[in-house]
């Protein structure tokens, strides 16, 4: 056992203080030699007994949590998935009695890797379930999983987890994201990319769009529906509807069509301009594409005539809607 210091520390003292002035060099030396050995004894022992208040510190009661539950919490305990194992069983029980923000969940989630020695199917199962209850804590589990060697992080956990930065407009957070996984190594995938791309389109920032459309094409990845469509939705957004249809016009040489809410958004961006004649192109465009009209598209192409004072067109529109069982 190591003796506490501060006794022989005064001891020292002492005798240094009561030492006479006449003392020889070579004294003087000890002294400060022995006063050295305390100061490094007193420290050391410092240390140690911040060591021991530190292990005689409240631990992680990974039992306290569930032991008070509101109604609510217990509804969601009762709804989880009886398929669950009881290493994620025992996780979720727990996770339901957090909010959002709590700085309780990254010990509970350290204690359960700890504890559980949980593989990657185990954290999917947990994601699943959290995202099955639509839970706030989605983002935070999925945020702490992507750097626990368990959870065997590729890119498409990072793709998912800027969909969801971007559902929320968290712009900045998605590129933090994104920078992290290339940073740990992880090639951009085509996928990675139209995600950010959808993300800056949904927001409105037109430039950052078109430099991830282009990355796309420099990286020689493919443009599928989606990567296209994400175009084309932005250039709507920006209103530069000429871009947006020869956008899709270059998709239409390729035999890759948009998806019916795409052409949707361009009729009725057409339609509210009172621009019949881009709204009866885009009305072919939609024909052509192998999409069946419905009265919603009709109604868009009605409008577009009547605000272009071409009444006669717009009867003839309805008359053509009626012929085909659609009720305008």
């Amino acid at each position: 056992m190591v003796s506490l210091a501060v006794p022989t520390l005064c001891s020292l003292g002492t005798q240094l203080t009561s030492a006479p002035k006449s003392t020889k060099h070579s004294c003087k030396c000890a002294c400060v030699r022995a006063w050295s050995v305390a100061m490094e004894r007193s420290r050391f022992c410092r240390r140690r007994l911040e060591q021991a208040a530190g292990d005689e510190a409240p631990r992680f009661k990974w039992d306290a949590f569930g032991s008070d539950l509101s109604e609510s919490q217990r509804q969601a305990i009762r709804g989880l998935s009886p398929k669950l194992p009881n290493r994620c069983k025992a996780l979720m029980t727990r996770v339901v009695c957090l909010s959002p923000g709590d700085e309780n969940l990254g010990a509970l989630l350290a204690f359960w890797v700890k504890a559980m020695k949980p593989k990657r199917a185990d954290w999917l199962l947990v994601l699943k379930e959290l995202k099955a209850m639509d839970s706030p804590l989605l983002t935070e589990v999925l945020e702490y999983a992507l750097l626990e060697d368990s959870f065997e992080a590729n890119v498409r956990d990072y793709t998912k987890l800027i969909h969801i930065y971007g559902k929320h407009k968290l712009l900045q957070k998605a590129e933090d994201a994104f920078h992290a996984m290339k940073r740990r190594g992880f090639p951009c995938d085509q996928v990675m990319l139209t995600a950010l791309m959808d993300m800056y389109s949904k927001a409105g920032d037109l430039t950052r769009a078109k430099e991830i459309f282009q990355e796309i094409i420099l990286l020689g990845l493919p443009l599928d529906k989606r990567a296209y469509g994400s175009m084309v939705m932005a250039y709507i957004r920006a209103d530069m509807l000429d871009k947006a249809e020869e956008l899709i016009k270059e998709m239409e040489d390729q035999q890759i069509f948009a998806g019916t809410e795409v052409y949707k958004a361009l009729l009725r961006a057409y339609s509210y301009k009172g621009d019949s004649d881009g709204a009866q192109r885009v009305f072919d465009a939609i024909q052509f594409a192998g999409i069946v009209p419905d009265t919603k598209l009709g109604a868009l192409l009605v409008n577009a005539y009547c605000l272009s004072s071409q009444i006669d067109e717009a009867i003839c529109v309805i008359r053509n809607m009626m012929t085909v069982g659609l009720k305008p």
